[in-house]
């Protein structure tokens, strides 16, 4: 992999970081990128499904995940991990995604990794093939296409030191401060840089010197290579052996800070864990003589490192880079107080969940109700099954006669003189447990009792023990010898249509015990509703949590709202074209019972 990142890399981030997050969008907004470079979140204490940030002056959604597996799969295309879990949990969210797979490389801004547990992770991660950048860093960045959380710092400064395009510098260094401070050095004295890595300030970090040198060897954009080392560690010695033997052919500018350690009687740690000698080797002043001797261009001291610079920039005879054309955000942004995710009204036409509404309004675009649903209500274009069955029970449910509470009390209300709206309101009201809340309850408990594997009896057992009726079973006057043809003309239409109905096979084995007590325990019309409903889910791919949630949410209750709006609506006008007057309930229907009440 000669290039790090490119324009495409996207990132799934552990931990809701939103300052870390909000400076990567910046940044992508500013190069103009044409994907948000944050694909998804993990963060497993959250109730949230979505994160809201802003991208330039507009605000995007990013959606939240409980775990690292449950974001990859929905995001497959991101292929870097951001992991910014604490130094306790680092390293298993580190070996969980190399075991989940997918990623080309990850970074870990935890420091104080236990050594032991360092030292397996990044030999996992080298057998895996993925390039870790860190312990304790702040990341990396390709100017012009991808950058890790904060390194660069804001997006002033990144623009001020040419860290929004690319370069022809190579830089590594260990130390994330001093890795900005040196692109602003190479900014001034050179043309920037092409690519940028801080391996991170812990002993055992994962991707080395000579890992990020080798990559940038065969990187095309990179020129000239800039290693700022330190006290402590061998690693710049691997970069010495790789320019003798021919690997780094690439001029190589290098210091190793931490030459005052000389004056001191014993060993003293620099600031990162890795920052401390332990023999003649790993002192800086050491590792600078042996890195000059073989022809790396070393300062005489750190304050002559831009001379250095801009005297190997200016031997390559670049031509010059041309700046880029970018964006600025927005100094002050508003936050929205509206989300809406299935159509939009901007434009010439307004749409649908994308789609113009005369692409599915007319006859000739051969689209229905059903079409419409799937599209405002579930965000997807559901095939030609799954629309037909929606109608067919949008029309199966519409009215059930003006006895019903519903129907009954639009008709009052209609009666009183008031209008379709108010009318309707109080038809719809009626709508809950008693009256159409059948439909979310049998999916509910028979999807329950399926998940669970239990047998018909079972399931009989488990309602018993709940004391509760079993939602869908039962008629006032349909048995089986009197079947509703309702009922059974959606379990035709499912079993000629649907790829599979195995949880309408298990309501109907559930069916013969219950019709065995007595005839009218029948699966009935709102039972086979919210049944066939989550066997249309499952043909369509959905994941069993997202049915769940459906449920939960009244999805399938608001078929049966949608279907008797109709019928209620019809109700409601029926008493308006017969003018009737105002409705008195007989007092011969009532049973009075009025007792002198009680002194006190």
């Amino acid at each position: 992999m000669a290039k790090l990142y490119t324009r495409d890399t996207q990132a799934i981030f552990w931990n809701n970081n939103t300052t870390a997050i909000q400076r990567m969008l910046d940044y992508d907004y500013t190069i103009q990128r044409k994907t948000p470079s944050v694909a998804a979140i993990v963060a497993p204490t959250s109730g949230s499904k979505f994160e809201k940030f802003f991208y330039g002056p507009d605000e995007i959604m990013i959606p939240l995940y409980k775990s690292t597996a449950a974001a990859k799969v929905h995001q497959p295309q991101a292929d870097v991990l951001l992991n910014f879990a604490s130094f306790r949990t680092a390293y298993d969210v580190t070996m969980e995604a190399l075991n989940i797979g997918g990623f080309s490389s990850m970074m870990i801004t935890a420091e104080g990794i236990p050594e032991r547990l360092a030292r397996h992770m990044n030999a996992y991660a080298r057998e895996k093939n993925v390039i870790v950048i860190g312990p304790a860093t702040v990341g990396a960045i390709a100017p012009g296409a991808f950058k890790i959380a904060n390194i660069g710092g804001t997006i002033e400064n990144i623009v001020q030191s040419k860290l929004h395009r690319a370069g022809s510098c190579g830089l590594v260094t260990r130390s994330g401060g001093l890795f900005n401070e040196l692109a602003n050095i190479i900014s001034i004295n050179a043309d920037g840089i092409a690519e940028g890595v801080a391996i991170g300030g812990d002993r055992f970090v994962g991707s080395v010197f000579i890992d990020n040198m080798l990559r940038m060897q065969e990187n095309p954009e990179v020129k000239y290579m800039i290693l700022l080392g330190e006290v402590g560690g061998t690693e710049e010695y691997k970069v010495i052996e790789a320019i003798k033997l021919g690997k780094i052919t690439k001029p190589v500018i290098a210091w190793c800070i931490g030459t005052i350690a000389k004056y001191y009687d014993s060993g003293v740690q620099f600031g990162h864990a890795g920052a401390s000698a332990n023999n003649q080797m790993e002192t800086a002043e050491y590792k600078n003589r042996a890195m000059a001797e073989a022809g790396i261009h070393v300062p005489a001291s750190f304050n002559d490192l831009p001379n250095m610079i801009k005297k190997v920039f200016t031997d390559l005879k670049l031509p010059e880079i041309p700046e880029p054309e970018m964006k600025v955000c927005p100094s002050v942004r508003k936050s929205k107080e509206f989300i809406c995710t299935i159509s939009d009204d901007r434009g010439d036409e307004a749409t649908y969940a994308g789609f113009p509404i005369s692409s599915l309004a007319t006859p000739d675009t051969g689209k229905g109700i059903g079409d419409v649903v799937s599209l405002l209500w579930f965000k997807k274009q559901y095939p030609k099954w799954a629309t037909e069955f929606i109608e067919t029970v949008i029309k199966t449910v519409a009215d059930h006669g003006p006895a019903v509470s519903g129907a009954h009390n639009a008709k009052v209300t209609a009666r009183a003189g008031k209008s379709v709206v108010e009318s309707l309101v109080t038809g719809l009201l009626t709508i809950g447990s008693r009256f159409g809340g059948a439909i979310d309850g049998a999916a509910e408990h028979f999807k329950y009792a399926d998940d669970n594997k239990l047998t018909a009896a079972e399931f009989l057992n488990h309602m018993k023990k709940l004391a509760i009726p079993i939602p869908g079973i039962g008629h006032r006057i349909k048995s089986l010898k009197n079947p509703d043809l309702r009922v059974e003309g959606l379990k035709k239409f499912a079993k000629e249509y649907f790829p599979a109905t195995p949880l309408l096979d298990y309501a109907l084995t559930v069916e013969q015990l219950t019709t065995s007590k007595k005839e009218n325990l029948i699966l009935n019309v709102d039972g086979t509703i919210g049944i066939l409903m989550v066997d249309m889910w499952r043909a369509l791919g959905y994941e069993e949590a997202e049915i769940n949630e459906f449920i939960s949410s009244g999805t399938l209750n608001s078929f049966f709202i949608l279907g008797r709006t109709i019928g209620f609506i019809g109700h409601v006008l029926d008493e308006k074209r017969l003018a009737m007057p105002m409705y008195r309930h007989p007092m011969s229907d009532i049973l009075y019972d009025v007792q002198v009440a009680e002194k006190i």
